[in-house]
């Protein structure tokens, strides 16, 4: 059975002990439908158990075990305890009033991943925010909310960010487009301290930001932005997240992965330095 590594968080968790189940399944010849009914379930639920989209059951899991031959008990026990550890609530599950369901599938995997690597339009991305920046976009996009809940966004942002900080964090890897530099979010004072948290956040060895610059013209990524998590479970695949206005796009085929892979290759090798993105970062400030 699978390792869990050190600071796999529950969403992790969950995809491991789903694409468990499926291994096991498929070893006994049994189709999706043929499990789904021994749990007085549908072919389409046991397909979201093993793609780890919703939570497990401990008598549903226990049923399948049985049903696919698993007899051992210190092998049934490893999964059941994977099982309680993938069912722990997240520290983020205290917004779930805040955060859309498909979202919270991102927040779960960004505290599991061990390199994120994201292209940006429109913003600086949520991990590098000041508080007052979130603020003014999170205002921005949120027409109509208290004052209260503006604020609980801004500090579930914020609390994000504290996985960039830990020992075993993620390798943070930023290009950002110069319109999201250039915009003026929240004024010239709010836009002035973000770009110089920018420069702070460079001098961190997990955290590598280029911009792609005006200069440039079109590129590989026009097609908007995107994110590609990458885990230390070998089990586990790299994931593209693609956000939408009121959705998001998990993608983990092969094909398009590298297809996504390929197009942030590129665009790090067309976006600049590290001492060009201080140049420019520099620039703007003054412009400022």
């Amino acid at each position: 059975m699978t390792q869990v590594q050190p600071g796999s968080g529950p969403t992790a968790l969950r995809i491991l002990l789903g694409s468990q189940l499926r291994r096991l399944r498929e070893a006994r010849g049994l189709s999706r439908e043929e499990a789904g009914h021994l749990i007085r379930g549908s072919e389409s639920k046991i397909s979201r158990m093993e793609l780890g989209r919703v939570g497990l059951r401990e008598r549903d899991v226990a049923d399948l075990l049985t049903f696919y031959g698993v007899e051992d008990e210190e092998a049934r026990a490893a999964i059941m305890e994977l099982l309680l550890k993938a069912n722990e609530p997240g520290w983020w599950h205290r917004f779930n009033d805040l955060l859309p369901s498909w979202f919270q599938t991102y927040v779960g995997l960004e505290e599991a991943a061990s390199r994120i690597r994201t292209y940006e339009v429109q913003f600086v991305p949520g991990l590098l925010q000041t508080k007052e920046y979130a603020r003014a976009v999170i205002t921005a996009g949120s027409a109509g909310i208290s004052p209260e809940e503006i604020a609980r966004r801004v500090d579930l942002r914020m609390q994000r960010q504290q996985v960039l900080e830990r020992p075993d964090g993620p390798f943070f890897w930023a290009v950002i487009d110069e319109a999201a530099l250039r915009r003026p979010i929240g004024g010239a004072e709010v836009t002035r301290a973000q770009l110089e948290h920018l420069l702070d956040l460079m001098r961190q060895p997990n955290i590598t930001i280029q911009v792609m610059p005006f200069s440039f013209g079109g590129h590989s990524a026009e097609g908007g932005a995107f994110s590609v998590l990458r885990f230390q479970d070998s089990e586990l695949p790299d994931v593209v997240y693609v956000e939408q206005l009121a959705s998001a796009l998990y993608l983990d085929k092969r094909e398009e992965v590298d297809r996504y892979s390929e197009v942030m290759e590129r665009l790090c090798a067309v976006s600049t330095t590290p001492g060009e993105t201080t140049d420019i970062l520099r620039r703007i400030i003054k412009e400022n």
